[in-house]
Formats: C-alpha cells, structure tokens, sequence
C-alpha cells in the first residue's frame, strides 16, 4: 500500500480534536485550558467576560482578542474593573482591539461589581461557581454533536449568578464556561487528549 500522508503505510488515522484543528492558538487553547479546572475570582471573572462576549461570535475570534481584553480590562482583577465608570465604557467602545458592544462591556463590569458584593457577604465567586460542578459523567461523549448545549446544572448557575447580579449569562455560556472552567470534562472520546492522558495512564481516562 501507498501513502501520500506523510504516514508510514498502514498507519492509523490521526483523531480529530473535539475542535480547533488547523489554528495553532485554536489547537494550544482546546490542548492545554479546555476543560482544566480554573479557581481565583480573576479567572473566573475573565472567562464569563469572556464566554458573554463571545455570544453570537466564534470563540477564535475572542482568543485572537484575548490579549487586548487582558489589557483593557486590568487582567480582570474584580476590584480594578469595578471601578471602571462610564468614560471607560466610552473609551473601550472605541477600541477596535476588542469586541465593542455595550451591554457586554457594562455587563462585565457590572459583573465585577457582584464579585466585590459576594465578598462583602462573605462569599467568593469561586466558591459559588464550583457548587454547580456535577459528579463526573461516567461515559464520554462519541461525537460533537451529542454534546448538550445547556444541563440541569447550568441552568442552576446562570440562575444562581443571576440572582446576584450577574448579567449577560444564561443557561447556555453557563454551560459554555462549566466546559471551559473544568467544572465538566467534555473532551470527545475519541480526543487526543483523552486518547493521549489513557494511554498515559495505562488505558484509563
């Protein structure tokens, strides 16, 4: 048999990501952060910035952008991007570097604004978001489109931050950030990530 892969003859086909394939930024973010679990009040507080943003867009068009969203908004520390007023959300709406949309921009600021009003009850935002994480799925997913785009428990989160203030964040980039967050580890079984952590492990994963 012939091969003008670049294979050895006969060499098993090479599984697809769950996505991200061909982008080099696209491949690193789905290898290296996706469905890694993530705690702090700032990371967190990006990545529902971030999956709010994202709604109606493709996610490589917020990865491509990260960097400028870092920087506008102060590394997303909750006290430094509460305090953003109304000359900033003009300011931001005039950076092309990032997504302009108002209400997304009001919402994450409003959205530090809940984090600082959790700790003044006592409470943190990484504490409140992990509560939702439901137990481990005991088979994995075999195909992309099988994956739920909302669960019971996202809809319980979006619910949650909701009731605290919250915007810009329903059952959908609930469930959007649970996957990015770790809170659920939906990898395809067929993943090479999945795929290379069994091997890994002796054939557990």
């Amino acid at each position: 048999m012939t091969t003008t892969t670049g294979q050895e003859p006969d060499a098993p086909p090479v599984a697809a990501r769950c996505f991200g394939d061909g982008d080099p930024l696209y491949e690193a973010y789905h290898d290296t952060e996706w469905a890694v679990p993530v705690h702090g009040e700032a990371a967190l507080l990006e990545r529902i910035a971030l999956e709010g943003f994202q709604s109606g867009l493709s996610w490589i068009t917020v990865l491509r952008k990260r960097p400028a969203f870092r920087e506008v908004f102060l590394d997303f520390e909750p006290e430094r991007v509460a305090a953003l007023g109304e000359d900033d959300v003009e300011r931001l709406l005039g950076d092309a570097r990032i997504i302009r949309n108002r209400q997304k921009i009001e919402a994450t600021i409003g959205n530090a604004r809940a984090v600082l009003a959790l700790h003044d009850a006592g409470r943190t935002l990484d504490e409140l978001f992990w509560s939702f994480a439901p137990s481990p799925r005991e088979r994995r997913w075999g195909a992309w489109d099988t994956v739920p785009a909302s669960t019971p428990e996202s809809v319980a989160l979006a619910k949650a931050l909701k009731k605290e203030g919250f915007r810009f964040f329903g059952p959908t980039t609930a469930y959007a950030a649970m996957q990015a967050c770790g809170l659920v580890d939906d990898h395809l079984a067929t993943c090479p990530v999945v795929t290379d952590r069994r091997s890994a492990a002796g054939g557990a994963a």
